[in-house]
């Protein structure tokens, strides 16, 4: 018997499971993709899948609505792949282990991909129903939206008809987003090899049990970024412990994944060891009182490991030095929307390799001039250091637009079905709308979805009730757009 058979509305969490069985991390969608093609042959479906793997799938209208405007429904294949330390499952080959309470949907040890695969099944169901009264519908399923958006990039629009786009990927049932921060990637490195030690006593250091979450999403709550804390941690103990190397270091896996363990090696200057492990614990009481309330899991340790060659010690320096200068997290608040963040970077991954540290931010703004700032300050720093900067996934924000037919049709079908007033909302988080307005002039777009909690983590969970109030929402709208 499947997991979660017997939800409601059957037909979502029946194409929900059938998703969730496969591998559909960012940068593996073929799989998945295979699958959204599978069933709109077995459905009787227009369909193209093009080399990046993106999929849109044509249903012409129901009767009566043949020659309505159609609609463009969206929502993106790929999930961030997070998982428990004591996970043994390789994500990027098993699918998910799905657990339901009856109120909630999650998966045991692993984050959930309700980021976006929800949205996937939502619209898998209504092309599958044809009971529903529609205008004609342009289904639009897009690969790598988590690392940058590639396949929205990529996508070729040119078949597309509508201007009207309703995108399935919002977390916030009642609140409906009309504008969102546009974003990018920096990928850094500062040169570095590792040579032979000269006595020193290595140490393993891991900086542990933080919250992490979504960096555009979960960057206001005041979680703290392993990564960023690492630098800090390891930068203090230089600081006393003249001569430390650092031999090892790897934290994250997402650029747009607040960090929650950071792992690394140092070399500790012999006769100094007991300096050192002092040094953890004091620092480990300084992190838990810092992060009472918001991050009370963290946790700093240290233990003995074997000798290994180290990065020297004045690249080491050059190395913290910089961790240390980097900002990380807020940088702006928003004056038009009260609350919401503005403008923001993210220290999502950090390895040491033969070559020396590489590390990349996701940088985001609403204000493209302060999204440019922000790379300007990160490369000044880095290159400043000696190191050098690449920028990748350049996104456009979606701006508000002050007249939309559209999010006026959804409010009032929102009042009438729940007798409360929606809101509307600006996000932080990337989404692809901006793309979609870019490539199709005159788009009217609004972005909605069901409650979704700590999505990109192990904690990511989906709530059932409000799945079926937002697809029902869903299915009025496209009943009222005649």
């Amino acid at each position: 018997m499947a997991a979660i058979s017997g939800l409601k509305p059957e037909k979502v969490f029946e194409y929900f499971e059938k998703l969730c069985s496969v591998p559909h991390g960012s940068g593996n969608t073929k799989i998945i993709s295979d699958l959204c093609v599978e069933l709109a042959r077995e459905l009787g479906l227009k369909y193209r899948q093009d080399s990046s793997n993106n999929v849109i799938i044509w249903k012409d209208g129901s009767a009566g609505y043949e020659k309505s405007e159609p609609i463009i429904l969206q929502g993106h294949m790929d999930m961030v792949c997070a998982k428990t330390d004591d996970c043994t499952k390789d994500m990027a080959k098993e699918g998910l282990d799905l657990r339901t309470d009856g109120e909630w949907v999650w998966a045991d040890k692993t984050s959930l991909g309700g980021d976006n695969g929800l949205a996937v099944a939502m619209i898998l169901a209504i092309l599958a129903d044809d009971t529903l009264p529609h205008p004609p519908l342009e289904a639009v399923f897009t690969v790598d939206e988590e690392v940058g958006m590639d396949g929205a990039f990529a996508l070729d629009c040119s078949d597309l008809k509508g201007r009207r786009l309703l995108n399935l990927d919002s977390e916030e049932e009642g609140i409906f987003t009309v504008s969102c921060a546009g974003g990018m990637r920096a990928d850094c490195t500062l040169a570095g090899r590792r040579e032979p030690l000269g006595g020193e006593s290595c140490y393993a250091v891991t900086l542990s049990g933080l919250q992490g979450g979504h960096s555009g999403g979960d960057i206001d709550k005041g979680r703290g970024s392993a990564n960023a804390l690492m630098g800090r941690v390891l930068y203090s103990a230089m600081e006393q412990l003249s001569g430390l190397r650092l031999a090892a270091m790897q934290g994250g896996r997402f650029d747009n994944v607040i960090c929650s363990r950071c792992d690394a090696v140092v070399a500790v200057p012999a006769g100094k060891e007991a300096d050192f492990e002092q040094f953890i614990r004091s620092f480990d009481a300084t992190l838990k009182n810092e992060y009472a309330g918001c991050d009370d899991g963290v946790t700093l340790e240290c233990a003995k490991t074997e000798a290994v060659p180290a990065v020297s010690a004045e690249a080491t320096s050059v190395m913290l030095h910089t961790l240390l200068a980097l900002p990380q997290g807020v940088e702006a608040m928003s004056a038009d929307f009260p609350g919401l963040v503005q403008t923001s970077l993210n220290l999502g991954v950090m390895h040491l390799t033969e070559d020396g540290l590489h590390f990349s931010y996701s940088i985001r703004s609403c204000i493209a001039s302060q999204k440019a700032m922000l790379a300007q300050r990160v490369r000044a720093i880095v290159e400043f250091a000696g190191g050098t900067v690449s920028e990748r996934g350049n996104y456009p924000g979606w701006q508000y637009a002050r007249d939309s037919k559209l999010r006026e049709l959804v409010l009032d079908v929102y009042r009438d079905l729940t007798g409360t007033e929606g809101k509307i909302d600006a996000t932080h988080g990337g989404l692809e709308c901006g793309l979609f307005i870019e490539k199709l002039p005159g788009l009217d777009a609004v972005s909605l979805g069901p409650e979704l909690h700590d999505v990109h983590s192990v904690r990511e969970r989906l709530s059932v009730p409000s799945t079926e109030r937002v697809y029902a929402l869903v299915c009025e709208v496209l009943k009222r757009s005649k």
